[in-house]
């Protein structure tokens, strides 16, 4: 049973401090922190990018001793290294050797761990039989698929049957299906006796969670079980559903619209989140049921995610900064959104009458890509019209990212044509590229350089000169919000800056086409939704956008979308089609029920695709 709120705590801290050196400034990362993890719960740790979470793992640890306060573990200071005295550590990058195999990379843990040599090879046997690793015992570390590398270092954190165990963004990268696999890891050690203190950037996990810790900017601002957090914004969370079926329009109005504190859009309609206190009449009717503008509104259940963002976006929540230490303003993200829809100021005119036509701007035939004699891409394609946001979804060795490289022109098919923009990607011109915005899935700018020396340096890659030059240097500066950190390198900007910086390079030469691959892997929740109002800004405006996501919830705002395994299309259409296809399959020889969630019908389709061709329809 999960621990209760009287539970004795695994892991407190009172007034807990602690601040880092940069240069001649100081980061406080921690500011008085008061919390505690309840002995035998699974504690989610939450909050957006600089908000402290890893710092207050590596303390728990005794890696770092606190500048001020007092922490304790099991009633014991700590000050142990991990893998001892019960602790369990998984860092963000977790140390596995590519070059060794899964066997060896558990031996070298164990030497580090101190593990008796009696009780290795049983060891070792229980953790490959728990992670389903057991068949890949000799395959190199290097050659495993995303989510088998994160399995292997959870594996290394548990040689010890830790009592407590500290897992840093253990799924983040991860598809749905091994993150669902982790999560029934991470639920048996908690029936096993072991504490969880997990951090994630997926809103979506706190329903696994027992108890939750939200930080920002160092401070705690809440703490409690899921229950707590949501009870309190029943009546305040809605789905807007509008008559002419634009949901990117819709979202651009009601973000307008006062008493609306959140909106987003979700599969066919908008979710809304309006303010406390805010009169039902501001934006539906008085029960909730109606409203202006042949909208739609209907009640809905909250969840943790309207929690969080009821929590950072209220007007007395801290501001999130640059890592640097600047102090840029950061404008909301509707606003943000309004000004790339349309220099008018009407957002939405603009978003309604995106120039979206039929011709196709990306088209796919019967695309393939051998490694020698694997096949990891087969009979492919696919096509996307102007203006559309189109996903490229699969798990870890699906194919998706090999795809993704050969439509960027970075990799040649094996067979097959690809046309981007009327050019053939097979052998793609300089000009053929121009026309492509590419921002890739891990930071590939040059963190050695500033924010300013970034951008002057891709303005002159796209061969912008003169007065068109100052003026894109100028646009990106300012709508990136990235003036007050112009000297900074790029390497010691926050993961949700470093974005920012990626899309404002991406975008310095105005492509009709958008490349994008897992671009918002390791980004906090809000600047995720930053992201995403100015991606959705960009296709109203006619921009062909295609991307690669493991975020469930970002498959929603896609057009359409393809769903890979194992190198093939399983299914394709709008996020509502492929969840009413998700629906109609018969997992387990069971009866067809209602359309699942996206997560839950990727893993549907996924599944049946493996077990057997032909179940998951196509």
């Amino acid at each position: 049973m999960p621990a209760g709120p009287e539970s004795p705590s695994a892991l407190e801290l009172r007034g807990v401090a602690k601040s880092f050196g940069r240069g001649t400034a100081a980061v406080q990362a921690l500011r008085g922190v008061d919390a505690r993890i309840p002995e035998g719960s699974i504690t989610g740790l939450f909050g957006p990018d600089g908000a402290g979470k890893t710092t207050l793992i590596r303390l728990g640890t005794g890696l770092l001793r606190p500048d001020a306060g007092e922490l304790r573990v099991f009633g014991a200071a700590t000050g142990v290294r991990p893998g001892a005295e019960g602790i369990g550590y998984m860092p963000q990058r977790f140390g596995l050797y590519d070059e060794l195999s899964v066997l060896e990379n558990l031996r070298l843990h164990a030497d580090l761990q101190g593990l008796d040599a009696a009780r290795r090879d049983q060891r070792f046997d229980e953790l490959l039989r728990l992670t389903a690793l057991g068949p890949f015992g000799s395959r190199r570390a290097g050659a495993l698929s995303g989510g088998m590398r994160q399995k292997l270092g959870l594996a290394c954190a548990l040689l010890r049957q830790p009592r407590l165990l500290l897992l840093d963004e253990p799924t983040v990268g991860v598809d749905p299906i091994s993150r669902r696999e982790l999560w029934d890891i991470i639920a048996g050690m908690r029936r096993g006796g072991s504490t969880v203190l997990v951090s994630t950037a997926y809103l979506d996990e706190a329903q696994w969670c027992d108890h939750i810790v939200l930080l920002q900017q160092g401070r705690v601002l809440r703490q409690g079980t899921p229950r707590q957090f949501v009870q309190p914004l029943r009546g305040r969370c809605f789905e807007v559903a509008a008559s002419g079926g634009e949901r990117r329009a819709l979202q651009l109005r009601l973000q307008r619209r006062a008493g609306v504190l959140d909106a987003l859009v979700q599969g066919d309609g908008v979710r809304v989140l309006l303010e406390a206190g805010a009169a039902p009449g501001t934006s539906a009717g008085a029960d909730g049921a109606g409203g202006a503008g042949g909208e739609t509104w209907s009640a809905r259940e909250p969840v943790f995610e309207d929690a969080f963002v009821d929590a950072l976006r209220r007007p007395e929540a801290p501001t999130a900064q640059p890592r640097s230490g600047a102090s840029p303003r950061q404008p909301p993200a509707a606003a943000a959104a309004r000004r790339d829809a349309g220099e008018s100021g009407d957002a939405d005119a603009a978003a309604s009458a995106a120039p979206r036509g039929d011709a196709a701007v990306i088209e796919v035939r019967g695309l393939q890509r051998r490694f020698g004699d694997f096949v990891a891409v087969s009979d492919v394609s696919f096509e996307v019209h102007r203006g559309e946001v189109f996903g490229l979804l699969g798990a870890n060795g699906a194919g998706k990212s090999t795809t993704f490289r050969m439509l960027c022109g970075l990799l040649a098919p094996s067979a097959g044509s690809l046309r981007v923009v009327g050019a053939d990607m097979r052998r793609p011109s300089p000009e053929a590229r121009a026309r492509i915005g590419y921002v890739a899935q891990r930071f590939a700018l040059y963190t050695h350089l500033s924010v300013a020396q970034n951008l002057e340096f891709f303005a002159s890659a796209y061969g912008l000169r003169g007065s068109r030059r100052r003026l894109r240097l100028q646009w990106a500066r300012e709508e990136f919000d990235l003036e007050a950190c112009a000297r900074v390198g790029a390497g010691e900007l926050a993961q949700g800056y470093r974005q920012r910086l990626a899309l404002a390079c991406a975008l310095m030469h105005e492509p009709g086409v958008l490349f994008l691959d897992e671009p918002t892997s390791g980004v906090d929740p809000l600047a995720r939704r930053e992201f995403w109002q100015r991606i959705n800004a960009l296709a109203a405006r006619g921009v062909t956008v295609l991307v690669t996501t493991h975020f469930m919830d970002e498959a929603e705002y896609c057009d359409r979308l393809v769903l890979m395994s194992r190198g093939s299309i399983v299914a394709g259409g709008s996020p509502r089609e492929v969840r009413e296809l998700a629906g109609s399959a018969r997992p387990s020889g069971g009866a067809a029920g209602p359309a699942p969630d996206m997560a839950e019908a990727f893993i549907r389709l996924v599944r049946a695709h493996e077990a057997g061709p032909g179940r998951a329809g196509a």
